[in-house]
């Protein structure tokens, strides 16, 4: 008899059924209009609602303006970025069962910046960009145009567009939410003490970094609802000396999980340009399967995750309760096929592609 397949085993987060382990990570497509989705994430969204994965992440969603990467990022701050993203949604819905969940986050003193393939330099106010905030006045890069750092009206105004976003995500009738609280952005800016100088209550000891994300996280649990998961990406280490590690990153699972948080992204780095990284296939799992070790929460593990085979050994030695993946999945966006045609397992299909059923796996489609 054969064994079924770990990575194609289904899982229960909260109330969100989910009929694999493979998760569509999110991933900035810079394609957006004053906020607005367009054309192209119809596209990009759509595709990737049909690749076989269990759960596909909408792209890091800024709660402001001022909140976004640059500016053509997605947002989901007003009434006309909630009816552009419900036409994405409609027309996804419409061919595709999968899950849909977004990740809300506000870029910090990493915002205000080109596309990417433009450069993805810093824009100042002086050039057209805007005044970014932050913990404190520290930039990200030296030369780079310092944050305004955030006083009391201003954590609360961020900690209400955090509500406001998730209340419009529930509008949306989207089946989960994750923070971002990773890369190098504003939450994670926070917990770093290589961005984060406070003197007051939200900074010095890792407790008083963590307590702004905290309050971000209970701001957006008691605006979403309940049953519906929501989560928290993290970088588990700066990789640097002296910066956030994955003690802390234990610490802040553990008092997420307190809090009801219903699973954690790992990922890592982001927030000094002074980060060393020693790239190698599935080089963050160990962050995942400790913070999951010690937290008990579900954990998604990320990074150079590209091979079947692999993505199901995290699965089956319990590193990790879920895989993502991004870049493998743009390059690939029929991964999960073609990892359930190896491992002897089965996705569902839309109708329209049962016929494309190669003759070799006569029960890959479900």
């Amino acid at each position: 008899m054969t064994t079924p397949s770990p990575l194609f085993q289904p899982l229960q987060i909260d109330g969100l059924s989910l009929s694999n382990r493979i998760v569509v990570a999110p991933m900035c497509q810079y394609s957006a209009q004053d906020g607005n989705a367009t054309d192209w994430h119809l596209m990009h969204l759509g595709q990737l609602a049909l690749s076989g994965a269990a759960l596909l992440i909408i792209e890091a969603t800024a709660v402001a303006p001022e909140g976004r990467i640059s500016a053509a990022d997605l947002g989901l701050w007003c009434d006309a970025n909630e009816t552009a993203l419900r036409r994405v949604l409609d027309a996804v819905r419409a061919h595709s069962a999968m899950p849909v969940a977004i990740q809300l986050g506000h870029a910090g003193r990493k915002a205000s910046v080109a596309r990417p393939w433009e450069g993805g330099a810093q824009i100042g106010p002086a050039q057209g960009g805007w005044q970014t905030v932050a913990p404190s006045a520290l930039a990200h890069n030296p030369g780079e145009h310092a944050p305004t750092e955030l006083d009391a009206d201003g954590l609360a105004r961020v900690r209400r567009a955090f509500a406001d976003a998730a209340r419009r995500a529930a509008r949306l009738g989207l089946d989960a939410i994750e923070l971002h609280a990773a890369h190098g952005y504003l939450l994670h800016q926070f917990l770093s003490p290589l961005a984060n100088v406070r003197r007051d209550a939200w900074g010095g000891s890792p407790e008083n970094r963590m307590r702004f994300p905290l309050e971000v996280f209970d701001a957006v649990r008691d605006a979403f609802p309940a049953g519906k998961p929501v989560g928290v990406r993290i970088s588990a280490t700066d990789w640097v000396d002296g910066g956030w590690d994955v003690e802390q990153s234990v610490t802040f699972a553990q008092a997420l999980k307190a809090r009801g948080a219903s699973f954690i992204h790992v990922s890592s780095g982001g927030v000094s340009p002074q980060q060393q990284i020693v790239l190698s296939p599935g080089y963050q799992v160990d962050f995942a399967a400790r913070i999951r070790r010690d937290s008990a929460l579900p954990t998604v593990a990320v990074g150079l995750i590209t091979e079947p085979e692999h993505a199901q050994a995290i699965i089956a030695d319990g590193q990790a309760d879920m895989v993502a993946l991004a870049r493998g999945l743009l390059y690939d966006p029929r991964w999960p096929w073609h990892a359930a045609a190896k491992l002897g397992a089965q996705v569902s299909v839309a109708p329209q592609y049962l016929r494309c059923q190669p003759r070799e796996y006569p029960k890959l489609f479900a």
